[in-house]
C-alpha cells in the first residue's frame, strides 16, 4: 500500500504496543516496514519544535510515497484502531487519508 511520510508516522503510532506472542511479531514486521532507512532519515531531516501542547515533529518535503507491506492481522489492527477513533469522535484531519486508504 502507498503511503506518505504522515501516514506511515500515524500508523507506527496506532499499532498496538501489546498482544499474543505471534502478533507481536506480526508487529515487529510491520513497524520495520513502515519505518524509515538511514537515507530517508537523511533526507526527511526530522525534528522536533516547541514544547508541551505546542510540541510538534518536523520533517523535509522530497520524499516520495512508499509502498509498504502490510499483512492481514496489522491491517485489521489498524483498521480496527481507525475504526475506534472515529467511533470516539477523535479523528483527526491527518488522520483522513489513513482511513479512507485503510477503511472505505
Amino acid at each position: 500500500m502507498e503511503l506518505n511520510v504522515l501516514e506511515r508516522l500515524l500508523a507506527l503510532n496506532l499499532l498496538p504496543k501489546e498482544g499474543t506472542f505471534a502478533n507481536l511479531k506480526l508487529l515487529r514486521v510491520t513497524r520495520e516496514n513502515l519505518s524509515f532507512s538511514e537515507e530517508e532519515n537523511k533526507v526527511l531531516n526530522f525534528r522536533n519544535e516547541g514544547t508541551g501542547n505546542e510540541a510538534r515533529t518536523l520533517w523535509n518535503d522530497g520524499l516520495p510515497d512508499k509502498d509498504v507491506q502490510i499483512g492481514e492481522v496489522a491491517t485489521q489492527m489498524l483498521v480496527k484502531a481507525l475504526k475506534k477513533l472515529d467511533d470516539e469522535e477523535k479523528l483527526t484531519p491527518e488522520h483522513m487519508t489513513l482511513y479512507e486508504k485503510f477503511v472505505e
